[in-house]
């Protein structure tokens, strides 16, 4: 019998060749306290488990529900991998003690966006966070599989687990499909859907409505969600295999529940926890593979959040913004995805799936193979098991024929992020750079809402170069940092229009179907009175690329930016310490959001101290 690590101080699981050795049979229970076990003993039969496993290491099940097709289909992958897990612990007579599933909350980001619920978005991963976190700790769950769908429950979810740092494995629900226009044939999905939002043809807008997104799934692009399950399984955190199929596709109940206990059983038996396979090695991996795929801005905040959770601080423990910004231009950018790009994620799996990517990158020795993972392989070893085949072009493509040259994402410094860490998606770049420099005027506006309605009342009004500055809307400011997936859209139809360039620079963040000249997380953010607070209408910006640069012409006075800083510090103590131009919230998360949100730099997540 393997040892107790219970009995010598040691922290970790126990193994699984232990966990059978210490089984009872049904006569052999008997109760300490009858009024704990009472609950314990009816909950197991109502779900026909052994009520002589009460008291035995816990395993279970969790998933994520909300108001969208993201989570239609999560339901019924729980209930397969619940019923494969019951099977499991009595054909193999596992002494564990498996609970009912638990479900957490999210919200939609496309029905959202654009409004003011879009605030609830990032706070719904820290409130994910907090109840899966609950439900670990309160149940001492030595075991979890995890059914996550839309892009803020996964992180929220693997941030508990690693703060936990028991046995678990993710599984995402999968993609939906694309839809298709019955009037052109062409592919739509959920960004044609904002980008049609102009267009004056109500009959357009409610063709595209109704036929954009069919079945169930999360956004099928290379969108947040799907940014993010890439980066969870390269980061070892979930199989390979499962991150490309859709939604609605078989294998995810006929299939991938037996591969995922297999994963927890294999993480048990060999005592490895989260915290040994989420490494400054498996999140550069991660990292790597997501820049590479062209992936979301918000990967910024969520690798943040990711490694806090491991223990890491992303940018001293892992990569600096400048190493990071060496990685984006060393590496090409291998699929023609949307938004950049043409295909969907289920055109990725019928390629052979994330893992020809992961394979393409380790052979040009860009990846680190010894990263350990859920299966209890390496990465390296993983992908020789899968076996995936070389890319052929067209959907994904080779290093020494790449879709794009240099990486998708690029951080930005400057007089207007002093700090660093503005985010601009060179992927999804579609013009308005000469010689990597943009110079325009600044047009500000104090929230998203006034910028969307300018845009419907009065497009005329914007003009080639225009520098569409949003602010009040950080982490603290909106609060909650909204994606302006809305107001980007809008401008994206408008600039393919009139054959023009108008780019946006922001406190706020975007989601991964934004493209254009489009820079988020500006930090100091406007509401702590940072330089884009300071802008003015008709300031002179400067984007740079080649210095990884954004600058305002006008800050660089040093008594004019003075000036404008007491103006704006003056304004905000005659309104009793908040600037008149923010928001004001009367929510008990989004009060609890605004007085502790860390900078997006940091993740922007809710302070826990």
């Amino acid at each position: 019998m393997d040892p107790d690590p219970a009995m010598n101080g040691a922290r970790g699981p126990p193994s699984l060749r232990r966990l059978q050795c210490s089984a009872l049979s049904g006569n052999a229970f008997q109760s300490a306290n009858p009024g704990r076990d009472v609950q314990l003993v009816g909950t197991a039969r109502f779900l026909g488990e052994d009520v002589a496993k009460i008291h035995d290491p816990v395993w279970g099940v969790t998933g994520s529900l909300g108001d969208s097709q993201c989570y239609l289909g999560v339901q019924e992958k729980v209930a397969a991998i619940q019923a494969a897990l019951s099977e499991r612990v009595r054909s193999d007579e596992l002494a564990v003690r498996l609970i009912a599933p638990a479900y957490t909350i999210g919200v939609s980001d496309g029905q959202l966006n654009g409004t003011p619920g879009m605030r609830f978005s990032l706070i719904g991963r820290e409130l994910v966070n907090e109840s899966i976190d609950l439900h670990l700790n309160a149940n001492t769950i030595a075991g979890l599989i995890a059914v996550v769908a839309c892009d803020k429950p996964p992180v929220g979810t693997l941030a508990a687990i690693l703060e936990h740092n028991a046995p678990a494995v993710l599984l995402s629900d999968g993609s939906i499909r694309p839809g298709s226009d019955p009037q052109t044939g062409e592919r739509i999905d959920i960004v044609t859907g904002f980008q049609f939002a102009g267009d004056p043809d109500p009959a357009t807008r409610t063709r595209i409505a109704l036929h954009a997104c069919p079945g169930q799934g999360s956004c099928g692009g290379m969108f947040t969600y799907n940014t993010m399950q890439t980066f969870i399984a390269v980061l070892g955190m979930e199989p390979l295999q499962m991150v490309a199929p859709a939604s609605d596709d078989p294998r995810r109940l006929q299939e991938f529940p037996d591969q995922l206990i297999d994963c927890l059983v294999a993480m048990t038996d060999a005592g490895i926890t989260p915290r040994d396979i989420v490494t400054p090695e498996s999140l550069r991996n991660a990292l790597t593979v997501t820049i590479a795929m062209g992936g979301s801005t918000n990967v910024v905040l969520h690798s943040v959040e990711i490694a806090r959770a491991a223990g890491f601080d992303l940018w001293d423990d892992v990569l600096s913004q400048s190493e990071f910004n060496a990685l984006s231009r060393r590496l090409p950018v291998l699929v023609n995805m949307r938004p950049f790009g043409f295909y969907s994620m289920v055109d990725i799996d019928a390629k052979g799936g994330l893992q020809v990517i992961v394979k393409e990158l380790l052979q040009a020795g860009l990846l680190d193979g010894d990263a350990l993972t859920c299966t209890g392989e390496t990465l390296a070893e993983q992908v020789r098991r899968l076996d995936p085949p070389a890319p052929v072009g067209e959907v994904i493509h080779p290093v020494a024929k790449p879709y794009k040259d240099t990486g998708g994402l690029r951080l930005l410094h400057g007089n207007l992020a002093p700090d660093g860490g503005a985010v601009l998606k060179i992927a999804g770049v579609e013009g308005g750079l000469q010689d990597g420099v943009f110079r325009g005027r600044a047009r500000v506006f104090n929230s998203e809402r006034q910028l969307i309605e300018a845009l419907e009342q009065d497009p005329d009004s914007f003009a080639d170069h225009d520098m569409v500055v949003i602010r009040y809307e950080g982490p603290r400011g909106a609060p909650g940092m909204p994606e302006l997936l809305d107001p980007t859209s809008r401008i994206t139809a408008l600039c393919r229009q009139r054959n023009i360039t108008i780019a946006l620079m922001t406190d706020a963040r975007f989601s991964g179907g934004s493209v254009g000249l489009v820079i988020g997380h500006v930090a100091p953010e406007a509401f702590l009175g940072g330089p884009i607070a300071l802008i003015e209408d008709g300031d002179t910006i400067t984007i740079d690329i080649n210095a990884d640069r954004m600058d305002c012409l006008e800050l660089d006075a040093a008594d004019e930016s003075a000036r404008r800083a007491q103006a704006w510090r003056a304004a905000t103590e005659a309104n009793g310490g908040i600037h008149p131009d923010v928001t004001p919230v009367s929510s008990r998360v989004l009060t609890r959001m605004r007085t502790s949100s860390r900078p997006a730099l940091s993740g922007a997540g809710m302070t826990t101290g």
